[in-house]
């Protein structure tokens, strides 16, 4: 939990990417005391609360998923199944968006860290706050409909209590959640109809086991990927079945022996080698393809246990889309000892080879400062993309017992935060993470994790405090040819950024500032060309709608985790839980 600036990090889970500050255990799910604690809250605190049922159609299906760029709506975490978060809606331009205001000012009550993606159905509105509390709001009045405030039951986390969103599909809403389950609310009401067995879809222990990425439903199954790379766990991506929440799939982001990349593990060390999955992956339909990000390999720091490249850690990651079987990966990072685990989310678009012929590419933003452009169907690299954060001379060298100043950082260059591509452009948007740390480690590490015996000091293995006294950490906004890696324009903040980003047809760039502005920019300059203040750190990324005929854009501003000290010397809110819905005046 980042208590200040200068005393962040002082284990390796303080990853940006990572979950939630620990809690005293619970009882195990299906267990006796599980049941009775159950009971108790349900005659102390109701989990649902209904205002007003949904009456629009909120039944999402499988054809209006696959054909999510013709809807008015936001209907996927990142628009489309290709996490482009391209819109293109034209009514908002740049002739125009200097008119742009609020027509709702929603308050969630959860003054946290907000970085979810909401979802827009046929003018309802999906939100998700840390600790996983869901609502559904009218996307143009903002009255609410109803929430869901889970009783969480976690433990052994760390990071914040974050939530990235939510999928809505089949008439449900699915949330992954900080202890481990993924619940199923019914879309109008917000009812509770199944909730996962952690005996059945998490190995075990499941208290090492936590959920923030926003889950995604495709064909029946709802996907989903674990967080808690910080501790002895072997991470995955699964599909549970969206009826039911039974584990149909499962794939392991560490490889085994007998799996291919399995040499790349000293000993048993893959057991608990770590590898998160920070974010929701895209979808390759016309190829049955799954694509993701794999975060850090355990222990973090000291890499000695686990001798290797650590296949498939730090990884673009594609697996078939019916079974969860691998198809390749690409390594940005081998053998990790500086927490640069690969966490924004993967994009696809079509670009051209290093002969100028067409190819199907994926592309991932890493904390090394670089986008990295692969061939999709086979994992080959196409091009790097310059560097769009700054780069220490020592980066990526050894580490050792004297602390050794690095830039990126694991705070530094992508995050989580969400880019996007303009297929009118051909700009990758990205926004980055100027931050220095000072790295420590600590040797010798205990021997790998063994079951049954205590799990600290053997997932880190040094600190990574913050060294604002080489800089003042800040942001850049690129947008990077992907023709040619080159970067086309970079704007450039005096703090970070988290925001993410949101591209559209009007010719725009929407994102948020970590001062609090709502900002918009033209897309082929960079040219900033619209700012709203909300207040508190802008850190969740926009979207933008129609219902009946008017675009709306939105956006929360709930502060930023890692911001806490740059609002604070200004006399600034922290956090705030603000959700803004803007639009052209009638």
């Amino acid at each position: 939990m980042r208590t200040s600036v200068i005393a962040v990090l002082a284990i390796a889970c303080l990853s940006l990417c990572g979950s939630a500050l620990g809690q005293p255990p619970q009882p195990v799910k299906g267990s006796a005391g599980e049941a009775a604690a159950a009971v108790g809250a349900a005659t102390t605190k109701p989990e649902s609360f209904l205002n007003q049922a949904a009456t629009q159609n909120v039944d999402i299906s499988d054809a209006m998923m696959l054909d999510a760029d013709k809807q008015d709506g936001w209907i996927l975490h990142g628009r489309t199944y290709d996490n482009q978060r391209f819109s293109p809606l034209t009514d908002i331009n740049l002739s125009n968006v200097d008119k742009l205001r609020p027509t709702a000012i929603l308050q969630t009550g959860v003054p946290k860290n907000f970085e979810n993606t909401a979802i827009a159905v046929d003018g309802v509105l999906y939100l998700s706050t840390a600790d996983n509390k869901v609502m559904a709001y009218d996307a143009v009045t903002g009255q609410q409909l109803w929430s869901y405030i889970p009783t969480l039951s976690y433990s052994n986390l760390c990071c914040g209590q974050i939530s990235r969103g939510v999928a809505v599909a089949y008439g449900k809403v699915f949330s992954a959640q900080l202890d481990g389950h993924v619940v199923a609310l019914d879309a109008r009401t917000g009812k509770l109809l199944w909730k996962s067995d952690h005996a059945e879809v998490l190995p075990q222990p499941a208290v090492f086991y936590s959920f923030t990425m926003a889950p995604i439903a495709y064909n029946g199954l709802i996907l989903v990927g674990n967080a808690g790379a910080e501790w002895p766990t072997r991470g995955f991506l699964q599909a549970l079945d969206a009826n039911t929440g039974k584990l149909v799939w499962r794939f392991n982001t560490t490889a085994a022996p007998d799996q291919p990349g399995g040499k790349t593990w000293s000993g048993d060390s893959w057991k608990y080698g770590g590898g998160s999955v920070w974010n929701t992956p895209a979808i390759d339909v016309k190829n049955n393809l799954i694509l993701f990000a794999v975060g850090n390999p355990n222990p973090d720091l000291d890499g000695t246990s686990r001798k290797g490249h650590n296949a498939y850690t730090d990884s673009i990651v594609a697996i078939d889309s019916h079974t969860g079987k691998l198809r390749w990966w690409y390594q940005e990072v081998a053998h990790d000892i500086w927490d640069l685990d690969a966490c924004a989310p993967v994009v696809l678009f079509d670009t051209a080879d290093e002969k100028g012929q067409p190819v199907q590419a994926a592309a991932h933003a890493g904390k090394t400062g670089i986008v990295y452009i692969v061939n999709r169907l086979t994992g080959k690299l196409i091009r790097k993309s310059a560097p769009f954060v700054e780069i220490s001379d020592n980066f990526m060298t050894p580490l050792g017992p004297t602390p050794k100043t690095v830039w990126p950082a694991n705070h530094g260059g992508a995050m989580w935060q969400p880019p996007a591509y303009s297929p009118q452009t051909k700009y990758f948007y990205q926004q980055g993470i100027n931050e220095a740390h000072d790295y420590t480690v600590r040797q010798p590490l205990p021997e790998v994790y063994k079951p049954g015996t205590p799990i600290r000091g053997q997932y880190s293995g040094g600190d990574m405090p913050t060294n604002m006294k080489v800089f003042t950490p800040n942001g850049t906004l690129s947008a990077i040819d992907v023709a040619t890696g080159a970067i086309a324009w970079q704007h450039k903040s005096d703090r970070p950024y988290f925001s993410g980003v949101l591209a559209t047809a009007g010719g725009l760039v929407f994102t948020g500032e970590m001062n609090g502005d709502f900002v918009a920019h033209d897309a082929r300059t960079g040219k900033k060309v619209w700012r709203y203040p909300l207040g508190a750190g802008v850190c969740t990324p926009p979207i933008t709608y129609r219902v009946k005929g008017v675009q709306y854009v939105a956006i929360g501003a709930g502060g930023c985790h890692g911001g806490e000290i740059f609002m604070q010397n200004e006399g600034k809110a922290i956090f705030g839980d603000v959700f803004a819905i803007f639009a052209l005046p009638e």
